[in-house]
This record gives structure tokens, sequence and C-alpha cells, in this order.
């Protein structure tokens, strides 16, 4: 039996195999490396964050989606910016974007008031899609970050 092998190339998405027919395809997915920073502060049972997206590449990203988990329930209204939706009693994910390689995306901002005035909030922040692109460094796009009901402000 001959196979016949053929290579497939997107612009700036990796490379497609496809190996003979009824054969199953691999795709070769670019590869970014996404990471947040910013901060978190709590006061009264209300949330503000302000996160930047960033892209240490080497690929860019035509769009990205980033999730913000509380350890305390959320209030059952929320009044969420264009790009965010709610996720559940404890979360919410956001648009980043378009992340050119090697640069920031533009900052997200949003308040979240929490169910109750709880003394204190964990946030966890990580990536659910990153566009297609595999990213092979999680250490710096999963964040854990202990909020204090202080209106101090803490730093990922």
């Amino acid at each position: 039996m001959r196979m016949r092998m053929r290579m497939l190339c997107g612009v700036g998405a990796g490379a497609l195999l496809v190996v003979g027919a009824g054969s199953p395809v691999v795709a070769l997915a670019a590869e970014a490396d996404l990471a947040y920073h910013g901060y978190v502060s709590m006061a009264a049972g209300s949330v503000d964050v302000r996160l930047t997206p960033q892209n240490h590449g080497p690929n860019a990203v035509a769009d990205a989606t980033v999730r913000l988990r509380w350890s305390a329930a959320m209030a059952d209204v929320q009044r969420l910016p264009e790009g965010c939706a709610r996720a559940g009693v404890r979360a919410v994910v956001c648009r980043t974007g378009a992340l050119a390689a090697d640069g920031l995306g533009e900052e997200i901002r949003l308040t979240v008031r929490l169910r109750g005035v709880p003394s204190e909030v964990t946030m966890e922040v990580d990536t659910v899609w990153s566009g297609g692109a595999v990213d092979r460094n999680h250490a710096n796009d999963r964040q854990r970050v202990l909020a204090l009901d202080t209106g101090d402000s803490y730093v990922f």
C-alpha cells in the first residue's frame, strides 16, 4: 500500500500534516507563553482586580481567555466589563484580546461583589484558552493571591 504525505502551512499558526486517506490529522500548534500581572484589593465584600495579560512569545495569539476564581461565592448580581462573563458561583472569565509576541495586552479591570463580607478571599488566575497556542510554561500564567478585607493592594 502506498501512502501519500503532504504538508499544508498556515500563516503564523504552525503546520498541518495529512497522512493518507482516512488517517488521523495531527496539528502542530504555535507556541506562546502567556502571563498575567496586576493587583487585587478587597474592602467590605467588594474585590477590585486590575490585571495585564502578557505574551512572552515566540508567537502571537489572536485571543485568549483568563479565568479568575475566588474562594468565596460571588453575589448573585454582578456588573462585569465587556469581554468578561460569569462562569459559575465563584468564577469569571475574560477575553485578553490579541497578544503580540513579546507584548502586553490591554489592562482588564473588574470589580466583583462577594456574598456577605468575608475577612479574606483567595483569588486564582489561570488561562482556560490560549487561542490554540501551546503554552509550555504554566509557572507564570497560574497565580494564587490572598487578599484581606483591608483595602490594601496585593500584587501578583
